[in-house]
C-alpha cells in the first residue's frame, strides 16, 4: 500500500505539474485576444488620423507614426502567431514568433527611447530644434532603428542564448536612454520655470512668444514622460525575465517568460490611449477621423 500511495503522489505530482502550463497558456490566450483588438482600432486610428491631418506631420509625429505601426503589426501579426504558437506548439512558428517579438517589439521600444531624446533635444536645443531633428533625420533614425532590429531578430536561429542576452541588452539600453532624457528634461524644465518667473516679475511683456513656446515644449515632453513610466512598467517582466533565463542557460523559457511576452504586448494596446490623452491635437484629429467614420457608415 505505501509502494501504491507513493505511486499515485507521483502520479499527482506529475498532473499538477503538467497543468500550470496549460493553466499558463489558457490565461495568455484569454489576455491576448482582448489587447488584439482594442491595439488594431487604436493604432489604426492614430495612423489614420496622423495621414489625414497635414498639420501633425513633423518629425515628432513621424515618430509616433512607427511607433504606432510597430504596435500595429505586433496585434494584426505577432499576436495571432503568439496565440498559434501556444495553443499549438511547432519549431517553425516559434522560430516566426522570435523573430517578429525581436522586430516588432524591439522597434517599438527603440521608438519610445527615441521619443525621449526627441523631445530632449527640443527643449535643450529649443532654438536650433528645427534645424537639428528635420523629416529627413528622422526618417533615417527610424530606417536604422528597424534594419537593426531586423538583423538582430534571426540570432533566434543561430543561437538562442545570444538571442535572449540581445533583449536583455536592448531593454537595458532603451532604459537607459530613455531616464538619462527625462533626468535632463526634469532640470532644464526646472530652470525654466526659475527663469520664466524671473522675466515675468521684471517685464511682463519681454519674450512672451518665446516663453509661451518653451511653456508649450515643456508640456508636451511632461506629456511623453508618461510613455517612459508605462515602458518601465512593460517591460521591466521581459527584462528580468530574459535575464534569468540567460544567466541559467535554460533552453526553453519558463512560464515568467510568456506573462512577461504578454505584458509587452499590454504596452502595444495602451500607446494610442496614451496619445489621444496627453496629446489634444491628436486627439482632436482622432475624433474627427471616427466621426467621419461613423457618419459615412
Amino acid at each position: 500500500m505505501a509502494k501504491n500511495a507513493l505511486v499515485a503522489k507521483n502520479h499527482t505530482d506529475s498532473v499538477g505539474q503538467s497543468s500550470n502550463p496549460e493553466t499558463v497558456v489558457v490565461v495568455n490566450c484569454v489576455l491576448n485576444a482582448p489587447l488584439m483588438l482594442i491595439s488594431i482600432i487604436g493604432n489604426s486610428l492614430v495612423l489614420a488620423a496622423i495621414l489625414k491631418t497635414p498639420s501633425l506631420r513633423s518629425p515628432s509625429t513621424v515618430y509616433l507614426c512607427s511607433l504606432a505601426v510597430s504596435d500595429l503589426l505586433v496585434s494584426l501579426v505577432l499576436q495571432p502567431v503568439y496565440i498559434a504558437d501556444a495553443l499549438k506548439p511547432s519549431r517553425s512558428v516559434s522560430m516566426a514568433k522570435n523573430v517578429m517579438i525581436f522586430l516588432l517589439c524591439g522597434v517599438s521600444l527603440c521608438t519610445i527611447a527615441t521619443i525621449s531624446v526627441d523631445r530632449f533635444l527640443a527643449l535643450h536645443y529649443h532654438m536650433r530644434y528645427p534645424t537639428l531633428m528635420t523629416l529627413k533625420i528622422a526618417i533615417r533614425t527610424l530606417a536604422s532603428l528597424w534594419v537593426i532590429c531586423f538583423f538582430l531578430s534571426f540570432l533566434s536561429f543561430w543561437n538562442f542564448s545570444a538571442f535572449v542576452y540581445a533583449i536583455a541588452v536592448l531593454i537595458v539600453i532603451c532604459i537607459f536612454v530613455s531616464t538619462f532624457s527625462y533626468t535632463r528634461i526634469y532640470r532644464i524644465v526646472r530652470q525654466h520655470q526659475v527663469q520664466i518667473r524671473a522675466q515675468q516679475l521684471a517685464v511682463q511683456s519681454l519674450n512672451a512668444q518665446h516663453n509661451l513656446n518653451m511653456v508649450r515644449s515643456e508640456k508636451s515632453s511632461f506629456s511623453t514622460f508618461i510613455f517612459y513610466i508605462t515602458m518601465i512598467l512593460c517591460y521591466s517582466p521581459a527584462l528580468i525575465s530574459s535575464s534569468i533565463v540567460a544567466i541559467s542557460s535554460r533552453k526553453h523559457p519558463t512560464e515568467a517568460w510568456h506573462l512577461a511576452d504578454t505584458m509587452v504586448f499590454l504596452n502595444s494596446s495602451m500607446n494610442p490611449f496614451l496619445y489621444c490623452w496627453r496629446l489634444r491635437e491628436l486627439r482632436t484629429a482622432i475624433l474627427k477621423t471616427l466621426r467621419n467614420i461613423l457618419c459615412k457608415q
